[in-house]
């Protein structure tokens, strides 16, 4: 089994999402609140944005449970497309949260002479949410990074957007108490470009993985790597990789020497099997046998 199946990584998973769900709850009612009293349309976007998440955050509870269900008759590759799914609902959440802060603020810059000054309680509130979103996606990124998941790291990053949209509202605020009005329904348009930009970057790349993409070069180039210095193993072609959530399935065919047993060419299978997912997130590694007759000591790959 690869090892890249840490027996606390549905745990720890559970565990950041559930942290996530509890700070953003409390933003939310916090900046609705005090964002309405306080006539900011930024705090509001912003309370909009840390009630997407909570909406994220149930997503990726219900992925993480069924993507570490064992394959079965229906899915005999496993369930960890769930994970890749719940990144992909996510992207076009994020999509549609920042076209609706477009649109809102967009209106409200119709009309500049209607729009109040805010109060500084809102300044407060924002520098607040700030603050938490931060050491909230340095936490579930660490998470994320240690048990190897795309899923967590797509909700990390989906708290640093928050960060940075409570950044751009905490200067529209500031601005607004100024004297510029103006800057409070523009730091709402800002966060919906924000919004809209990190949902894209999610949504494509998910959708790429969900129509079985390859991994990048660099990542091939690895897993050649490791096939290719098995002793016994002369060369390989017909390599082919497609993702399955966080994990990677490998298919490829070996060139070995064919005056060698059937049961010489499967050890030397099951090495090559063995190195590649001792050092990657691979899932499996399908290999098949091909005889060659070549010099002894050259090894290569053909084509």
């Amino acid at each position: 089994m690869s090892p890249h199946f840490a027996p606390d990584r549905q745990i720890a998973g559970h565990r950041s999402t559930l942290v996530s769900v509890a700070v953003n709850i409390a933003l939310t009612a916090i900046q609705l609140v005090v964002g309405l009293f306080a006539h900011s349309q930024a705090l509001v976007a912003d309370a909009i944005h840390s009630l997407s998440d909570l909406v994220s955050d149930g997503v990726v509870l219900v992925a993480n449970k069924h993507s570490q269900k064992a394959p079965d008759a229906d899915h005999p590759y496993g369930h960890r497309r769930f994970e890749t799914a719940a990144s992909l609902i996510i992207g076009a959440l994020l999509l549609s949260v920042g076209i609706g802060m477009l649109w809102s603020s967009f209106v409200k810059l119709q009309s500049p002479q209607a729009i109040p000054e805010v109060h500084s309680a809102a300044l407060a509130v924002a520098l607040l949410a700030l603050a938490s979103k931060e050491l909230l996606f340095r936490y579930m990124l660490r998470v994320a990074k240690r048990v190897r998941s795309s899923m967590l790291v797509a909700n990390a990053w989906h708290a640093r957007s928050d960060a940075a949209s409570s950044l751009v509202v905490a200067l529209g605020i500031l601005a607004n108490l100024g004297g510029f009005h103006l800057a409070d329904p523009l730091a709402a348009l800002v966060v919906g470009l924000m919004i809209i930009r990190m949902g894209w970057r999610f949504f494509f790349r998910s959708f790429n993985d969900l129509m079985d993409s390859a991994v990048d070069d660099e990542t091939e180039g690895r897993i050649r790597g490791y096939l290719l210095s098995t002793p016994g193993v002369h060369g390989i072609h017909g390599l082919k990789t497609r993702k399955l959530g966080d994990m990677i399935w490998v298919e490829v065919d070996l060139e070995m020497d064919g005056d060698l047993t059937i049961t010489q060419g499967h050890a030397i299978a099951t090495e090559a099997r063995k190195r590649v997912m001792q050092n990657e997130p691979v899932l499996d590694v399908m290999t098949h046998f091909d005889p060659v007759h070549m010099p002894a000591g050259r090894s290569g790959e053909s084509s």
